[in-house]
């Protein structure tokens, strides 16, 4: 099974992509002459829509902790960023359906109940020490010493090509 099969098989993708299938057919009745919905709602929606199964892909695509909790992190953000604003749009009265709202809501909360536990599987043991701190694993800390910086390395050990015969 190629990468792309798999990531199309996996069921927190799965979810994301159908949060962005709803998100587009909500978009479709936000009337086209509400300049300010068009104008920012519907951009920032159809943003956050594509940005979560983006950052899936490329987490899937990784094993280091620290990178895939950064994508986790963006796509946490995009997800609520995404519910708050199909949630303002039930204040609207220029959208009457308002069925789109609460399954696009509906999906978010069930896609969040798969991310728990997609993140709870993360290797907490493949990491690259974050200097920031952010994104480090439990009890590692951007102020203790890196493990790396231990290795003696001297790159001319590998690449002076002059000494060769």
């Amino acid at each position: 099974m190629s990468k792309r099969d798999e990531l199309e098989q996996f069921p927190l993708y799965q979810k994301a992509e159908q949060i962005y299938k709803i998100t587009q057919g909500l978009i479709e009745i936000i009337p086209a002459d509400n300049e300010y919905l068009q104008e920012t709602t519907v951009r920032f929606m159809m943003e956050n829509a594509m940005i979560i199964p983006a950052k899936i892909a490329g987490a899937q695509a990784m094993e280091l902790y620290d990178l895939k909790m950064e994508n986790a992190t963006i796509i946490r953000k995009a997800a609520r960023e995404l519910y708050v604003q199909a949630g303002s749009l039930r204040f609207e009265e220029a959208i009457s359906d308002q069925d789109y709202i609460h399954l696009l809501r509906n999906e978010i909360d069930e896609f969040r109940l798969l991310f728990i536990d997609w993140v709870a599987g993360f290797d907490v043991w493949n990491y690259i020490k974050d200097d920031w701190g952010l994104f480090n694993p439990p009890g590692v800390s951007a102020h203790d010493k890196d493990p790396d910086d231990d290795i003696s390395f001297n790159p001319d050990d590998f690449l002076n090509f002059d000494d060769e015969e």
